[in-house]
């Protein structure tokens, strides 16, 4: 809506000014990806609609002390928010204040003292061998979409990749001649993943239809996956779960499944079939072995409940 004479635009508080270097600097010097920078925004100003609330105006960030943070954190939790996002909040405010003092306007960091809420580790969600098996059965038919439908799909399910990671598959990432494509994973950081025979003959089955379609894909270097158009940034993350979600139904399979499952399943799948520890750690791209030791909880809770269901004496 337009603003009449008599309206001026909203004033820019200097938090909001803070927050915006803080988010060039991230972009321009940090690299960050546009998630990332999205994510931060979020939360910072979550923190100045809370100090607005509460206050009345938002003080200068230099003048924000850790009992202003406090009571923003007490108000998180009264919103029923998870512990991971109040921990994500709580992050976000401690790279907030140490770019300060990096600048100069922050004697300190408010936010150090502050600690996460303890985590509750849940096991993630995977879907079973058959059950991945009617998944990537779903997409029926010869059709150009159907054939890209199967491709993501083995493709997610056979590299164990992030959703983001699917989409931003470039053609020329590919080859197929060794099993291999490569990933840009979080951080922009590079890696090869292992691609099996079902997931490369869908790819190859789907780059025919693709050509047919639109004959200029030939030689191409966009994205690997299209949408309805042939606009080399290629399908969305949000497309890519309303793709699964349509199979879900059809299917009748668990409707907590999401594109992440499938890396959580071929995960679980490769410790439950005797891979160690270390080499799903690298097949995965996680930087710490510590993000990859929750599938071996998975593994172990298989363990148990066929022992539970197999052995006389179990109960």
């Amino acid at each position: 809506m337009a603003l009449t004479h008599d309206e001026a635009p909203p004033e820019e508080t200097s938090l909001g000014a803070a927050r915006e270097r803080f988010l060039d600097y991230l972009r321009v010097e940090r690299n960050a990806s546009e998630e990332t920078l999205r994510g931060y925004r979020v939360d910072l100003k979550a923190l100045e609609k809370s100090l607005k609330a509460t206050y009345g105006d938002v003080p200068d960030p230099a003048d924000i002390t850790t009992l202003h943070l406090r009571s923003f954190v007490s108000g998180l939790h009264e919103e029923g928010l998870s512990k991971a996002t109040i921990a994500r909040r709580l992050a976000s405010l401690r790279s907030f204040f140490r770019y300060g003092r990096r600048e100069g306007w922050a004697d300190g960091n408010p936010a150090k003292p502050l600690r996460n809420p303890r985590k509750s580790r849940t096991l993630p969600h995977f879907l079973a061998t058959p059950d991945i098996d009617k998944l990537l059965r779903a997409p029926q038919g010869q059709t150009w979409r159907a054939r890209r439908d199967r491709a993501m799909l083995e493709t997610l399910y056979s590299a164990g990749l992030r959703v983001s990671e699917l989409v931003g598959i470039l053609d020329t990432d590919l080859d197929l001649a060794s099993g291999v494509v490569r990933i840009r994973g979080k951080g922009k950081k590079e890696r090869y993943a292992h691609l099996g025979s079902f997931a490369i003959k869908a790819i190859e089955d789907y780059r025919k239809a693709r050509r047919l379609r639109w004959p200029q894909t030939a030689r191409w270097e966009g994205a690997l996956f299209l949408n309805k158009g042939n606009k080399p940034a290629g399908i969305s993350v949000r497309s890519t779960a309303r793709m699964l979600e349509k199979y879900l139904k059809q299917t009748g399979l668990d409707r907590r499944t999401s594109p992440h499952t499938l890396r959580h399943s071929f995960a679980t799948h490769l410790l439950d079939r005797g891979a160690d520890i270390r080499s799903v750690q690298e097949l995965l791209g996680h930087k710490s072995l510590i993000t990859t030791q929750i599938y071996t909880h998975v593994s172990t809770a298989n363990l148990k409940a066929v022992y539970e269901r197999a052995h006389p004496r179990a109960r």
